[in-house]
């Protein structure tokens, strides 16, 4: 099996209000966040690769336009946007886009990550 990473980067803001209120999360906050997708194939394709990085270049794109310094909240229109969310939301978008799409990990912390893998 072949693997390849691309790691993205983007800043952004959630509350998740549904928690308790003395809970730290349930405060306005932020996070310089970090996305790896993961595509992995048996084999490889004409050109040599799982996938050609380029083609990411749209997952790219869209980070940068929809999340990248905006409130997540607002964006999704819920306060459970979570890692854990995130990297399904990720997974799922890719996953239309590139069929080689094996996982997806959502970091918040140098110490903390949440990953999407069905």
């Amino acid at each position: 099996m072949y693997r390849i990473t691309k790691e993205f980067h983007l800043s952004a803001s959630h509350q998740l209000d549904h928690l308790p209120a003395d809970h730290q999360c349930a405060r306005l906050h932020g996070h310089n966040y970090i996305v790896v997708v993961e595509l992995s194939a048996e084999s490889l394709n004409d050109d040599g690769f799982v996938r050609d990085y380029h083609d990411l270049s749209s997952l790219k794109r869209y980070i940068d336009e929809t999340f990248d310094h905006r409130h997540l909240n607002d964006v999704f229109g819920h306060s459970k946007v979570t890692s854990e969310f995130l990297a399904r939301h990720f997974y799922d978008w890719c996953k239309q886009r590139f069929p080689e799409t094996s996982s997806v990990r959502v970091s918040e912390t140098p110490k903390t990550w949440a990953e999407y893998r069905p």
